[in-house]
């Protein structure tokens, strides 16, 4: 079936897609979709190009960020540096949005 338009021209205001993915991230526990979006395109910048070659972010889970790294090595790395990574993701993405790190070698 194609798309119309809704025939009451009083029907409900467009809404930005923003307040509705916001909506969605809460009910399944996690932090805002601003939040969740600055976490994951900013997580270069937050550990470093060198880092950021090896470990990737997966998934936030409510606000447990899940990293996968390619090497043993570099989740060991990331578990030391746990504390300022969790400073740095809450400079960039506010306070609360990332309170834990879990992170899982990749195979």
């Amino acid at each position: 079936m194609p798309w119309s338009p809704l025939p009451d021209r009083d029907g409900p205001a467009p809404r930005r897609v923003g307040e509705d993915l916001d909506t969605m991230v809460r009910r399944f526990g996690g932090v805002t979709g601003l939040a969740t979006a600055k976490v994951f395109t900013g997580w270069a910048e937050t550990v470093g190009p060198s880092v950021a070659s090896h470990a990737e972010p997966l998934a936030l889970h409510g606000s447990t960020l899940v990293v996968g790294v390619d090497a043993p090595a570099y989740a060991t790395q990331l578990r030391m540096l746990t504390p300022q990574l969790l400073a740095r993701l809450a400079d960039l993405a506010g306070p609360g949005a990332v309170d834990a790190i879990e992170v899982r070698v990749r195979g």
